[in-house]
């Protein structure tokens, strides 16, 4: 994303070029160039500041994606050598409509987790520009395409609101109005698809589907409230019985629960649970390396036990961690249970990379450090995990070791399962996916918040069964050592 900026900014360079050559017949074309001269003179200031943000990174998508082909266009009547030619040579490494796509689908991720208004999203304080009537109806599109007529119609009612607020665009009222009238329909609120249809038909009288929808929508209506009068009753009752027993359940959709934690929402630990939690000066019994330099340890969490090291990793060891990464990070895969296979899914959007303890020192003392802090043998473990979550990046809900429905999770490894995680973000975390017992700990399920602003790099080191039969015995009862 970074070299992207600094590549859009070099395409300015090499279009203000061909200004000077041409600027009497190309003002269109320099008024653009001059535009984005100034966004990218501030955003490679900080790039990573910049592109932290969403609203940056989808405009970022966009130009590349959208709008610099148009620019090819028109230059292309009287095509300057120097310009074009940097442009081809560019354009092998643009985004394309996957990657833009990808980055609206990461806006329209933290608009719902962190409960984000358009407004606040389209209008926002941002180094950069906010977004457009363009933008709005480009994020409503990428909706539409998904039929995902939510968003739909939040992103097409704002690309109205600024519409009506006197932007000028190039998308007109009744193309909005259009996409805006049929998305509420498809939610089934006909009184207000009627209604933008209606002002629709204000606009242009002769709009053939418009005129077609009227009808229809006035015709349903009517047999919607015939219907409404006589369950009304039904419903009523159904909806309180329904409220009583969700109650008594204390039920909570999952992805709920998870977005509610995102948003600090989520259980806190009651004052006689969290009268249990200590912190401590930690030398596992006496390890030589700690005895005289204990770590600080603190419980996190008490089921599943929890426990947190602080100052456990230094600022330039994380650096080096980073540096060696950032040339091998792709895109994070999970394992199918259907195929067996590694693949990439929308519930992990990070990229990640792994280091193996001989590529360098630092990898090395880190998983040295690992085995002493938790008694474990690391020589069976995996390499040391290492992943950036960007804009919008997140891992929903999981488990760390393979259940019972996925025998073969790990089978190609021959280390057995997932016995215990350590995550390592500026401080890290502990804790064990098996009961003694081998059986799975449920209580594990953890998830990796969506990125709001800038970017995320965790690492981490999953540490599996064998070598750990006489660090930790095999129990008959399911519970944590």
């Amino acid at each position: 994303m970074t070299d992207l900026l600094f590549t859009e900014k070099d395409l300015v360079t090499s279009l203000k070029d061909y200004i000077k050559a041409e600027e009497s017949k190309l003002e269109q074309v320099k008024q653009w160039a001059e535009k984005l001269d100034a966004l990218t003179a501030t955003a490679t200031q900080d790039p990573e500041g910049f592109l932290g943000h969403p609203v940056n990174a989808f405009k970022l998508m966009k130009r590349l994606n959208t709008e610099w082909g148009e620019v090819e266009n028109l230059v292309l009547r009287d095509m300057s050598d120097g310009f074009i030619s940097n442009l081809t040579i560019q354009r092998q490494h643009f985004p394309n409509d996957e990657d833009q796509t990808g980055a609206a689908k990461a806006l329209l991720r933290l608009q719902d987790t962190y409960k984000l208004d358009t407004q606040t999203i389209s209008t926002g304080d941002l180094p950069g520009n906010s977004l457009t009537v363009e933008d709005c109806f480009e994020l409503g599109k990428i909706a539409y395409s998904e039929a995902d007529y939510y968003h739909t119609e939040l992103w097409m009612a704002q690309a109205l609101r600024q519409l009506d607020e006197g932007e000028e665009s190039s998308i007109d009222t009744v193309t909005v109005l259009d996409y805006l009238s049929y998305s509420i329909y498809q939610q089934g609120e006909l009184e207000r698809a009627l209604e933008y249809t209606k002002r629709l038909l204000s606009l242009d009288p002769d709009h053939q589907r418009a005129n077609g929808n009227l009808k229809y929508f006035e015709y349903q209506l009517a047999k919607q409230r015939k219907v409404e009068r006589e369950q009304k009753v039904k419903e009523e009752k159904k909806e309180r019985e329904k409220r009583e027993v969700d109650k008594k359940k204390n039920f909570l959709p999952e992805k709920r629960k998870y977005e509610q934690l995102c948003r600090g929402e989520g259980i806190k630990l009651t004052p006689r649970r969290q009268s249990r939690l200590f912190c401590r000066l930690f030398d596992n019994k006496r390890h030589p390396y700690y005895l005289l330099g204990p770590v600080k340890q603190e419980d996190e969490w008490d089921r599943p036990r929890i426990v947190r090291y602080h100052d456990i990793i230094n600022e330039r060891e994380m650096e080096k961690v980073k540096e060696l990464a950032k040339p091998r990070l792709r895109r994070a895969t999970v394992h199918d249970p259907q195929t067996g296979k590694l693949t990439t899914a929308q519930y992990r959007v990070s990229k990640s990379a792994w280091l193996a303890a001989y590529e360098h020192p630092v990898v090395d003392r880190i998983n040295q450090r690992i085995q002493d802090l938790t008694g474990l043998d690391v020589t069976t473990a995996e390499e040391l995990q290492v992943a950036n979550y960007g804009v919008g990046g997140q891992y929903e809900p999981h488990f760390d070791f393979g259940r019972k429905d996925e025998p073969d999770a790990f089978k190609e490894l021959g280390t057995g399962n997932r016995i215990a995680t350590w995550l390592f973000y500026g401080t890290a975390v502990f804790w064990y996916n098996l009961f003694p017992s081998g059986e799975g700990d449920y209580s594990t399920r953890h998830a990796a918040c969506p990125v709001l602003v800038g970017n995320k790099w965790v690492s981490n080191k999953w540490i599996h069964e064998r070598g750990q039969e006489f660090r930790r015995p095999c129990g008959l009862m399911s519970e944590l050592c």
